[in-house]
């Protein structure tokens, strides 16, 4: 690994990168790594505030203890990362690269015992009750080139989620239109589905 950390604060977090001054419990990065793992993989870097400040850590043993109590017992199925541990301005930084999995999805085990699936949608690592895995390898060029699906993409990236009533009245499509395509697109990775709470939105599977 290696990363320019002034470079990724400036970019600052996103669907594939997240800042951790401290992990506070094993449970709440459990969905991080959960999110992550579901969608395009990511990386987390322990020792920076949300806000971009270089605080450091305290403990390396005491941050990977709860990271590896996360991958190994909640976060089902078993996640492998990969980490490590540089000195930055004199403090201690840590780097945890969590890859896209072939084995979704994952669910983030909270501390009632209850399983949630997490996928990552802009900055966020919200939940849903299905992941709809992608069903070809790669997107289908011409529907990408269309009007309706430029305008989707561009909103997307102004905005973190998106329904089918709003997209309908975006394109000026049926709403059942509107739903299918959404749901196509889905099925060709490049959106994800949350949906919980209800309604359905749908967010872009990576946002940089």
């Amino acid at each position: 690994m290696h990363y320019n950390l002034t470079e990724l604060i400036a970019q600052g977090e996103g669907s594939r990168l997240e800042f951790k001054s401290t992990i506070h419990t094993a449970h709440r990065i459990a969905r991080t790594l959960t999110a992550f793992s579901n969608t395009s993989g990511g990386l987390l870097i322990i020792g920076v505030s949300d806000d971009g400040r270089v605080t450091g850590v305290e403990s390396e043993l005491y941050e990977m203890q709860k990271i590896e109590k996360a991958t190994d017992f909640l976060v089902d199925p078993a996640i492998s990362v990969s980490y490590e541990v540089v000195m930055e301005s004199g403090r201690q930084i840590i780097y945890i690269e969590v890859p896209e999995s072939g084995e979704k999805p994952h669910y983030a085990i909270d501390e009632r015992g209850k399983r949630t699936i997490y996928v990552r949608a802009k900055d966020k690592s919200v939940p849903t009750n299905k992941l709809i895995l992608s069903t070809s390898v790669t997107a289908d060029g011409q529907l990408l080139q269309t009007s309706n699906v430029r305008n989707l993409i561009q909103a997307l990236r102004k905005t973190d989620f998106i329904t089918a009533k709003q997209y309908a009245q975006l394109v000026n499509i049926s709403e059942y239109r509107a739903s299918k395509l959404l749901h196509q697109l889905t099925g060709q990775g490049l959106l994800i589905m949350i949906d919980k709470p209800r309604p359905v939105r749908f967010s872009l599977k990576v946002s940089e």
